[in-house]
């Protein structure tokens, strides 16, 4: 199963639209607190819809915890504007962990840096554009992953 992971996510309608990503693919999201909202909020009700009791979601209260969830052998992506590695070139595997940024700032240096790291990835934008939508981008990085392994277990 992949995993996927908003570290610090500020915008709750984006963790709403990660909830649904992972109810229709099967993949885990996991939130790294803090978090800028609460499950109560209006926006990430919406976003999310009816499908939060469908998705797995785990919240870790910082990276360290998240890191020893997942343990020393999976491979962490860590998806950032800060490399020329594209994403698409990638091989993934079932037991991969895509990692995203906080939506303002992206992934600290901290994080970026860490040996836990696999490789830095980047998704593709035309020149002078700041930057892509998290959920989107999440979306687009998954799909990809997940396409890779034969849409395992999806209905055809």
């Amino acid at each position: 199963m992949l995993d996927f992971v908003f570290h610090e996510p500020k915008i709750p309608g984006n963790t709403g639209n990660a909830i649904r990503l992972a109810a229709c693919t099967g993949a885990r999201l996991h939130l790294i607190e803090p978090l800028a909202f609460n499950f109560d909020d209006a926006h990430l009700k919406r976003a999310g819809l009816d499908y939060h009791d469908l998705a797995d979601l785990v919240i870790h209260k910082s990276w360290q915890d998240a890191k020893e969830h997942f343990g020393p052998h999976r491979r962490i992506f860590a998806f950032t504007g800060h490399t020329s590695n594209n994403y698409a070139d990638e091989a993934y595997r079932e037991d991969d962990i895509l990692l995203f940024g906080t939506e303002p700032t992206g992934l600290p240096e901290s994080v970026l840096d860490d040996p836990r790291i696999t490789k830095m990835l980047r998704i593709p934008m035309l020149p002078g554009r700041r930057s892509l939508n998290l959920a989107n981008s999440a979306s687009i990085a998954l799909y990809e992953a997940w396409r890779q392994l034969s849409f395992a277990d999806a209905a055809m």
